[in-house]
């Protein structure tokens, strides 16, 4: 049976389809619904000679699931690096599908990694726990807030969300709707904090059970929620080449523009998963107080750089370090 090159434009309610063959000539196209006969449709028109190009949005990873055993190839495309409209003064839906399905017939589409479900659910969890401690953060701050707009003195204790702390706040009487919102804010408070219990203990377990993340679990400087955190973003660590190339899916490598014998050098690019680079710089942090080489280099560092700039050149420098010590099957 011919090839044939299947570009899909995917949307929340829909997804415009377009066939073309080996030659560039278009087969056929059809736009249906996101639903499960929407695909059933689609599913029915394809078969093992068929390479679908998907550019990656939110929907994407469910969509992929549902196809990717009925067809021969299902590649999701970065957008960002793939020049679709190029050239082109009109954008519809039905252009998008034809120049992905073109693009995947030239082999000029970008495809990134399609991690598979037990990865993306351990990003699940580590995203929700990410989120929770955000916030939990961000209402201990509205509570302080609170109590210097109204001016209370706080009490001379280490933690005011501690254990003689809770016991001042609860013997604290504050008039008005200021009081209404304290008791609010830390009503609310006590939810989050009793939805991170479980996803901690469960991050604890996997960075037990899990071997990559209990190789990672022992570096300095890293502990369960960083190490499973970090296991989860990366999913596979063979699709990197070296240390340098898993910093720049982080985005904390450095712009560069070269051109004849001038070169520029910028800010990072953080192009890549902002997870990814969240873990590895807060991690940087902690390698300052490393005993060997690397600590005493990243010491150095900051005091003739600053702490900020350090902790970026100390994360960029552990994708290194990493990519060595990352258990290999």
């Amino acid at each position: 049976m011919e090839q044939e090159y299947i570009g899909i434009d995917l949307h929340k309610a829909f997804f415009q389809v377009c066939v073309v063959n080996g030659r560039g000539e278009r087969q056929w196209e059809q736009r249906w619904p996101t639903t499960d006969e929407g695909i059933a449709g689609l599913v029915a028109r394809c078969g093992a000679s068929s390479r679908v190009a998907v550019e990656a949005s939110s929907p994407t990873w469910a969509f992929v699931d549902r196809i990717v055993d009925h067809v021969g190839a299902v590649h999701v495309v970065d957008s960002r690096k793939t020049r679709l409209k190029a050239g082109y003064a009109a954008k519809t839906d039905r252009l998008d599908a034809q120049r992905l399905a073109d693009a995947l017939r030239r082999d000029s589409v970008v495809g990134i990694y399609y991690p598979p479900p037990p990865i993306r659910d351990l990003r699940e969890l580590c995203r929700y726990r990410c989120h929770l401690a955000r916030t939990q953060a961000s209402l201990k701050q509205r509570i302080h807030a609170l109590l210097l707009r109204q001016g209370v003195r706080e009490p001379r204790v280490s933690k005011l969300f501690g254990k003689r702390g809770t016991q001042w706040l609860d013997t604290l009487r504050v008039s008005g709707w200021a009081g209404a919102s304290l008791i609010g804010l830390r009503q609310l408070l006590a939810d989050v904090r009793t939805q991170l219990v479980p996803v901690l203990a469960t991050i604890r377990a996997t960075a037990v059970a899990d071997p990559i993340a209990r190789a990672l679990d022992a570096r300095p400087g890293f502990g369960p929620v960083f190490s499973v955190t970090l296991r989860a973003e990366v999913g596979i660590i063979a699709r990197f080449p070296d240390g340098p190339h898993l910093a720049s899916y982080a985005g904390l490598v450095p712009r560069v523009e070269r051109s004849g014998g001038r070169q520029w050098s910028g800010r990072i690019t953080k192009a890549g998963s902002p997870w990814l680079r969240w873990v590895l710089i807060e991690a940087a942090i902690h390698q300052l107080r490393r005993p060997d080489d690397f600590g005493r280099w990243a010491r150095q560092l900051a005091v003739r750089k600053g702490i900020l700039k350090a902790r970026v050149a100390i994360a960029r420098a552990l994708c290194d370090e990493l990519f060595d010590v990352w258990p290999r099957a």
